[in-house]
């Protein structure tokens, strides 16, 4: 991948690594896939590292996971010891990451890792004035009739609130600056509103097109109704937090040197 640039015009890309994270909660028909296709998508000289956050399987998902890391050597597995969401797989992956961009895809494997390069391309470098945030769009999705009209109302009503200009925020396939996610307070479900979040903290974001897939095996860990009772609840919080935050924009002042003055040449006496 060569040199590309951010919407601010800093390069990114050239000796540009990411850490991609997936979280993966009894996924086993479908992360030994997943896993081997982001290698396969991803160029080498982009994909600095790929870590799999097991969030405490009850099926064969961790196991799976630890007979690739022999093949593919930048692969990493941690473990939970308890079940404890998907932000918190996010956390734990971010907090172990060894570059400064991390790209995230769903352990379902319905989101494309084909996508990764064409969003990091759009990202600006980290600790620039570019973007600090890249979301994928699904403008074709692949579920079923209800999620997507649930899908829909959730993204309405939660700009109507937030005012985040984000299309779908629930997509999982994103990248960002490390350092950024870092600055941000942590709460379950902080996944589903990184843009809000992004913004309030004064980063920008971006959104492209991405692709969405069928899953191949395995079921959905979220119902239309549960999602919908706990999306009302984080959106009070969301909202209250964003009225609440303050982020000025700082500059360090430095000493100034005084001015030289010139010395005058000396008159000749008449």
């Amino acid at each position: 991948m060569g040199a590309q640039r951010g919407l601010s015009g800093h390069k990114i890309g050239q000796h540009m690594k990411i850490s991609l994270i997936i979280p993966a909660y009894n996924e086993e028909g479908n992360i030994p896939l997943l896993i081997k296709e982001s290698f396969r998508e991803i160029p080498e000289e982009l994909l600095g590292e790929l870590i799999v956050i097991d969030d405490c399987s009850t099926d064969k998902t961790a196991e799976y996971i630890e007979g690739l890391i022999a093949e593919y050597p930048r692969l990493r597995c941690l473990k939970h010891q308890t079940n404890a969401g998907q932000s918190a797989c996010m956390r734990t992956g971010i907090l172990a990451a060894r570059f400064e961009i991390i790209a995230t895809l769903d352990g379902d494997g319905q989101n494309d890792p084909a996508d990764i390069p064409n969003l990091v391309a759009m990202l600006g470098k980290p600790g620039s004035d570019g973007v600090a945030l890249v979301g994928g769009v699904r403008t074709k999705r692949k579920d079923t009739g209800s999620k997507r009209w649930a899908s829909k109302a959730a993204n309405w009503i939660r700009d109507s609130v937030l005012r985040d200009d984000c299309p779908d925020t629930g997509c999982g396939t994103k990248v960002y600056w490390r350092e950024a996610y870092l600055r941000l307070p942590f709460f379950t479900s902080i996944h589903r509103y990184l843009p809000a979040l992004f913004q309030t903290y004064g980063y920008k974001c971006e959104y492209v097109p991405v692709n969405d897939r069928l899953r191949i095996s395995g079921v959905s860990k979220y119902n239309n109704l549960n999602r919908a009772l706990i999306g009302l609840y984080d959106l009070v919080g969301v909202s209250w937090l964003r009225k609440r935050t303050i982020s000025p924009q700082v500059i360090e002042m430095s000493v100034k040197k005084p001015a030289r003055r010139k010395s005058r040449k000396p008159t000749a006496k008449k």
